[in-house]
């Protein structure tokens, strides 16, 4: 029997006589969904990466064009349309980070008024995430950053091995953060022949944990470095103490507080066993290579044969491949989250792992709406 409703003018009709047109405009709207994946650089070495993913889901790379002005203004021009669409921004972070930065914001907001459905970044570095804590009279510019990108249109984030994972809070989306260490514990496994006669090192207490991690995959022992050379960042003073305080102010001087001992760190050492081992150091992010340096000195010193240092992110700024080069580093091996072919041809050391596979993979999850979990299999919180 046919379901009937009432006319306009309150005759019975049966809903097998209307037309179908809701059928036929959702019919429309799943014949045009569907995502597009660009990249938001406007340099060849930055589009390598996009290059790769794309190749890997099978997809052309979005037409747009990106460009700087005379006078260095950014420009972004899409190219085709993307209204209903999941759009997934490839920006990997040159060493003009501000830049990319830009680069990033414009096309966000261009996709964003071109009607976009889903805006995702796939940012495998996310620029300014050491400068997540305050010190002194500065402000956390990775929450500002954090703000910038949603404020653009950005509906979501994918990127790789934050610095601290406290960054994720900072965002008001879902924020996806991948882990390169699967890719460096097999190159590990397979390009290092004598690996199981290797320990695992922190460079820093504040590293033992992702240390430990590897460790306790490789079934290697553990080492851990401590004390430095000169302070680091987690000693800088924040700024609150001063004005200084003066004793011999006049009036109610408040509380009188008990006065803490300023901190002195001793000469680096090494707690574990060292000598006649391979020494591999693992870090999120190798730049300045002072301290990388410093610590193959000292661990050489103490009977290690050879020195790795694995790193998710290798920006490698200013002198790192001469430093390296002329150091007793036997290699560094960091993933292409960031372009470092330049600093390759520089120093030979430097070997790169591809980890196009899993951004890739977390794309075609989240265009399918799929379950993240398969990515993180294995992988504590501590990783």
């Amino acid at each position: 029997m046919p379901i009937r409703r009432f006319g306009r003018h309150g005759s019975l009709v049966s809903l097998s006589q209307t037309p179908k047109l809701s059928y036929g405009y959702k019919k429309m709207n799943r014949s045009r969904s569907g995502y597009r994946v660009f990249s938001a650089n406007s340099t060849t070495a930055c589009t390598e990466l996009a290059k790769k993913i794309t190749e890997r889901l099978g997809v052309e790379l979005g037409k747009a064009l990106v460009h700087q002005e005379p006078n260095t203004e950014t420009r972004v021009d899409v190219k085709e349309s993307v209204r209903g669409q999941d759009i997934f921004i490839i920006q990997t972070i040159p060493r003009d980070v501000n830049t990319a930065i830009m680069e990033l914001l414009v096309m966000a907001y261009a996709l964003k008024t071109s009607c976009a459905k889903n805006i995702i970044g796939v940012i495998p570095y996310f620029p300014y995430s050491k400068q997540c804590k305050m010190r002194k009279r500065g402000s956390i510019v990775c929450k500002l950053l954090a703000s910038m990108v949603a404020k653009a249109g950005l509906t979501h984030i994918i990127t790789m091995d934050l610095h601290q994972k406290v960054i994720q809070g900072f965002f008001s989306f879902p924020v996806d953060n991948l882990r390169a260490s699967p890719f460096l514990i097999q190159y590990i496994q397979d390009e290092i022949p004598d690996y199981r006669n290797a320990v695992i090192v922190a460079k820093s207490p504040s590293a033992a944990k992702r240390a430990q991690s590897y460790a306790e995959r490789l079934r290697l022992g553990l080492a851990v470095m401590h004390g430095e050379a000169h302070h680091s960042e987690l000693d800088m003073a924040d700024g609150r103490h001063s004005p200084p305080l003066s004793r011999t102010t006049t009036g109610h001087t408040g509380l009188e507080l008990p006065l803490m001992m300023a901190k002195e760190k001793p000469p680096i050492t090494v707690v574990g066993d060292v000598g006649g081992r391979i020494a591999i150091i693992v870090d999120d992010i190798i730049d300045d290579v002072e301290d990388f340096v410093a610590a193959a000195e000292i661990l050489k010193e103490r009977g290690a044969y050879k020195i790795y240092i694995m790193a998710t992110h290798g920006l490698l700024s200013a002198d790192a491949p001469r430093l390296i080069e002329e150091s007793a580093i036997d290699e560094v091996v960091v993933t292409n989250t960031v372009p470092h072919e330049v600093q390759k041809l520089q120093c030979p050391k430097i070997k790169t792992v591809d980890v196009s596979m899993i951004l890739a993979e977390a794309i075609r999850r989240i265009h399918n709406g799929e379950s993240m979990a398969y990515l993180f299999r294995n992988i504590a919180l501590d990783d």
